[in-house]
């Protein structure tokens, strides 16, 4: 799903127009974008939680060339799914995905 299919799907379940709609998603998105930056974690119950995580600098590889190339340390955000929302998914298994392939 893309942002601009969320915001027409949240304009059709309620009494909101597409750019009231858009302004919520936004709303949303920016808010946890913001408290990420913070280094704030998010939790939604029954969905997941996000969290930032530190990362050490370490030396890597170039995949093209195969040269060294050193990475710097870095803060990420991290995404844990939450257990409904794994249950969810893991009991829709059952039906198949857009491609055909359950991998």
């Amino acid at each position: 799903m893309t942002k601009s299919e969320l915001i027409d799907k949240i304009a059709a379940r309620g009494s909101l127009t597409k750019a009231r709609a858009e302004l919520v998603v936004n709303c949303v998105f920016d808010s946890m974008t913001n408290a990420l930056e913070r280094g704030e974690g998010i939790e939604i119950r029954g969905f997941g939680s996000f969290t930032v995580r530190p990362y050490k600098p370490y030396a890597g590889r170039n995949p093209r060339t195969g040269e060294a190339v050193s990475v710097e340390a870095k803060r990420l955000p991290f995404f844990k799914v939450g257990k409904e929302l794994r249950e969810i998914v893991d009991e829709s298994k059952k039906f198949p995905l857009t491609d055909g392939n359950d991998d």
